[in-house]
């Protein structure tokens, strides 16, 4: 009995970070974007179980049962692809809100879409609204817990489950709006893609690159490094509709993707290289959203004035939990590390 009370006391603190991320993911992809004004407050949450249910899920397999953050960063594409394809039918669908045009410089037949809009469901989802509210929960988190699972297995086919009820909840809400299915040809091309990232991702787990000997750079540096290389390619893809800028969006794409993860891959297994890194790179990111939904006009259809005050309150809200993350990081230099084994739900 005493062991049931210490667990059931103890339960609360356990699942904090999966209930923090459940709502942080939605919170991030949508409206610190700024692609939802505070107006659509209630539209977000219901958003919910598809984008925090997604984020936990791919949290906790990664961290049980793949590699760490390279299997969380395919399964994230994976969910960029299956939320933005399968479900809301938004890579075809021309007269989806927000949606500036399909047929566009970049458009490829047999997808049924453009490439730029391929690349930006990728970084809208994969990177903003997946891979950092994770990197920024697991800061928040003690250290011995940051690398865990957090969920019984019980705990995740619950989420599971909700993150599959969260998709059936879109995809009925975009259909019977809109009515709007894909072509066969194109559907099936992406369930490929999506396929051989899952497969992919759990697949890598079993190959460990070497460490490398140098000095991973300052945690500002790696920090400024993913504001300035997000930030240039949401520059550019804003620029206009225009063919060369289309073109020149999808080169810094390339550019940002091809030499950026390299260069974090070689960063993560330099010494030195720990939490304060981590937080840095998704801090980074954070702030790109922050002043890119100043430009971003919401998709809820809210004034200028509600759509100025939305962006000032969700940036300041980011804000806030960034500096609450580190803060959390200070501390833990001022104290030794807590290395006792992390205990799993009762």
């Amino acid at each position: 009995m005493l062991f049931s009370k210490v667990c059931g006391m103890s339960r609360w603190r356990r699942l904090a970070p999966v209930v923090g991320l459940f709502f942080l993911a939605p919170f991030v992809g949508e409206f610190v974007l700024g692609n939802i004004s505070i107006a659509g407050l209630f539209y977000g949450i219901a958003l919910a179980p598809m984008y925090g249910g997604g984020a936990v899920l791919i949290r906790e397999l990664g961290r049980r049962y793949g590699s760490g953050w390279p299997t969380i960063a395919l399964l994230a594409c994976a969910y960029a692809l299956i939320e933005e394809g399968p479900l809301d039918q938004l890579l075809w669908n021309e007269s989806y809100p927000g949606v500036g045009g399909i047929h566009t410089a970049t458009y490829v037949p047999a997808l049924g879409t453009s490439v730029t809009l391929i690349q930006t469901v990728l970084a809208l989802h994969a990177v903003w609204s997946i891979c950092v509210p994770i990197a920024l929960v697991e800061t928040l988190v003690e250290p011995r817990r940051r690398e865990t699972p957090w969920l019984s297995p019980t705990g995740l086919v619950v989420v599971g489950a909700i993150y599959l009820l969260g998709a059936a909840f879109v995809f009925w809400g975009n259909y019977h709006e809109s009515h709007f299915l894909g072509p066969a040809l194109p559907q099936v091309l992406i369930g490929a893609a999506i396929a051989t990232l899952i497969m992919a991702a759990f697949a890598i787990r079993s190959r460990r690159l070497p460490a490398v000997g140098s000095d991973a750079p300052a945690p500002w540096l790696a920090g400024l490094a993913a504001l300035g290389a997000t930030s240039a390619y949401w520059a550019v893809a804003g620029l206009g509709g225009g063919r060369w800028q289309e073109w020149a969006g999808v080169a810094i794409w390339c550019l940002v993707v091809g030499a950026g993860i390299p260069v974090l891959s070689r960063w993560s297994r330099q010494r030195g290289w720990d939490a304060q890194h981590r937080f840095a790179v998704a801090a980074g990111a954070t702030l790109t959203y922050v002043w890119m939904a100043f430009p971003t006009v919401p998709v809820d259809g809210a004034s200028p004035s509600v759509d100025l005050i939305s962006n000032l309150i969700f940036g300041a809200g980011a804000i806030l939990l960034l500096l609450a993350a580190h803060r959390t990081l200070m501390r833990e230099r001022l104290r030794p590390h807590d290395v006792r084994p992390a205990t799993h739900d009762c």
